[in-house]
């Protein structure tokens, strides 16, 4: 028997802020643009829809734990239409500030590599920057 199984995603990031400040800059569209340089929008609450990276990143909202856990349905505007992804956020405290355990499934096989190494150059290394900038200020 043959299982089609799907590649999973998982990235873990210590970010040097707190699990809400994360949180708040992931679920926040002003935080959100700022530490990205790019318009989002985002209706922060379950159900709710959101759009990132000026249109390109789209979805809803399906858990909302501030300051613990998001998870949403997730999928870029060159995809096949209707195709969607599962994202997931944790956030736990550490000593030198929060762990982010990002989980992704159901990302399309042709864009699984883009798709990964985008979590790294877009989100984690831009909100690093950006919570360092902000420390300083």
């Amino acid at each position: 028997m043959i299982f089609d199984v799907a590649k999973l995603l998982k990235q873990k990031i210590i970010f040097k802020a707190s699990p809400s400040e994360v949180y708040s800059a992931l679920m926040d569209e002003k935080k959100h643009s700022a530490f990205t340089g790019a318009k989002a929008e985002i209706e922060n609450k379950v159900g709710g829809n959101f759009s990132a990276w000026d249109g390109y990143i789209e979805g809803e909202n399906l858990e909302l734990v501030p300051g613990k856990k998001i998870v949403q349905k997730w999928r870029a505007s060159d995809w096949a239409k209707g195709k969607y992804s599962t994202v997931t956020y944790e956030l736990s405290p550490k000593s030198d500030g929060c762990q982010l355990t990002f989980t992704q499934v159901d990302i399309p096989d042709e864009n699984f590599d883009e798709i990964e190494q985008g979590w790294t150059d877009f989100y984690w290394e831009h909100l690093k920057e950006w919570f360092n900038n902000e420390k300083m200020q």
